[in-house]
């Protein structure tokens, strides 16, 4: 499957991506993408399953329950002002 890609093309390829590549490494890559080109063909032989997914619903019902009052979420706060966290300044 080496031969499915020629040098032309990965130049052309490398031009576009704006690297340099000198023969040698033209000619190596045609090889290399070809032989990835030939795994990909390999693949097309595998058979499709036309299995739908069961799909769940993960969402859950809202629940009200008992919170935190807001002094109590503030108590292990290092630093808080006007009733809210404080963190440190981002710059």
């Amino acid at each position: 499957m080496s031969d499915s890609v020629d040098a032309d093309e990965v130049e052309h390829v490398a031009d576009l991506a704006r690297v340099d590549l000198d023969d040698d490494e033209l000619a190596a890559f045609a090889d290399q993408f070809g032989d990835i080109l030939g795994h990909f063909e390999a693949l097309e032989e595998v058979p499709e399953v036309e299995a739908e997914p069961d799909l769940v619903n993960v969402m859950r019902d809202d629940e009200i329950r008992e919170s935190l009052r807001q002094e109590e979420a503030l108590e292990n706060a290092d630093d808080s002002e006007d009733g809210r966290f404080k963190g440190p300044k981002v710059s």
